[in-house]
């Protein structure tokens, strides 16, 4: 199984709406095949507890936009990690040092990466 078309959909509208917002390091995984009550993680850093708050802000301003209510949002209050729950979708906005601490891409690198556009992205590190 492998995640649906609305739920890459949302994933992608939380991942630009992050970006929008700054956000660093955004990647989205496929988890569909590990977890049955989700089939995308989205993943994004933010500097500090203020833009953790904005991106909150703005992917659920964007999803709400096409049609997508969270169904819970948790650790709000610190504002150095939070998680917005979708059903399909969960996002997480991470400060850089819980995002660094808990390291969520290690614990799910095993599922398939989603492939996000570079203007979500920013471009490709060059190699020399």
């Amino acid at each position: 199984m492998t995640a649906t078309d609305h739920a890459l959909e949302l994933a992608l509208a939380a991942a630009r709406a992050a970006s929008d917002k700054l956000a660093d390091k955004i990647i989205a995984f496929d988890v569909s095949e590990q977890l049955a009550i989700t089939d995308v993680f989205v993943l994004a850093s933010a500097s500090n507890d203020r833009q953790v708050k904005a991106i909150v802000d703005e992917v659920e301003d964007k999803l709400r936009e096409i049609g997508a209510k969270p169904i819970r949002r948790e650790g709000e209050r610190d504002g150095r990690w939070v998680l917005i729950d979708y059903g399909e979708i969960v996002v997480h906005v991470q400060h850089e040092e819980e995002r660094e601490f808990y390291a969520l891409e290690r614990l799910w690198r095993d599922c398939p990466a989603i492939e996000l556009p570079e203007d979500v992205t920013g471009p490709a590190p060059k190699t020399s």
